[in-house]
């Protein structure tokens, strides 16, 4: 978020300490004086030292220094979060796509993301809910990749659902 500082007209001090847009120091200055210097080339008188006795104000384009503020801000350094795959597997899922989506799983893993399994039950099959259970610990050990547990094996109103992580 970029701080809103005082421009032109919104300064309402006697005296400021000014300097220009190539950075050189003009000195304590009358304020309607700066802001003729400033309007001469063109450009904004901007408050950017506040707190100081005089206040600070730089000459210079503000809607030039509010863009570049932005960019940098966008720029910023990003610390990436790993993405939440999921993977659905059934009750009635039969071995070779639970073989495929092990392996989906371990390329998950391998690139860093947190993985959510579910097994879904539905209809009977919610019966037969400790079978689901099960089945889903069976399918972790098919996984080839190294994982930890995020948040155990939870029954959840569609099946069973596990969260784990490399």
């Amino acid at each position: 978020m970029i701080k809103q500082l005082r421009v032109n007209n919104q300064i309402r001090l006697p005296e400021l300490q000014v300097i220009d847009e190539n950075g050189k120091q003009l000195g304590v200055i009358k304020t309607p004086d700066a802001m003729k210097l400033a309007q001469e080339k063109g450009l904004d008188l901007v408050e950017v030292g506040p707190n100081v006795s005089p206040p600070i104000a730089k000459i210079m384009d503000y809607g030039k220094y509010i863009y570049r503020k932005e960019r940098q801000e966008k720029k910023g350094p990003k610390a990436r979060e790993p993405e939440r795959k999921t993977v659905r597997v059934g009750f009635k899922t039969g071995a070779h796509d639970l073989e495929f989506k092990a392996k989906q799983v371990s390329e998950f893993l391998k690139e860093g993301h947190i993985v959510k399994i579910e097994l879904t039950l539905r209809g009977r099959e919610k019966a037969l809910a400790h079978m689901g259970k099960e089945k889903l610990t069976n399918f972790l050990k098919s996984i080839t990749e190294e994982f930890s547990v995020q948040e155990s094996v939870k029954r959840s109103p569609f099946g069973w659902t596990i969260i784990i992580k490399k």
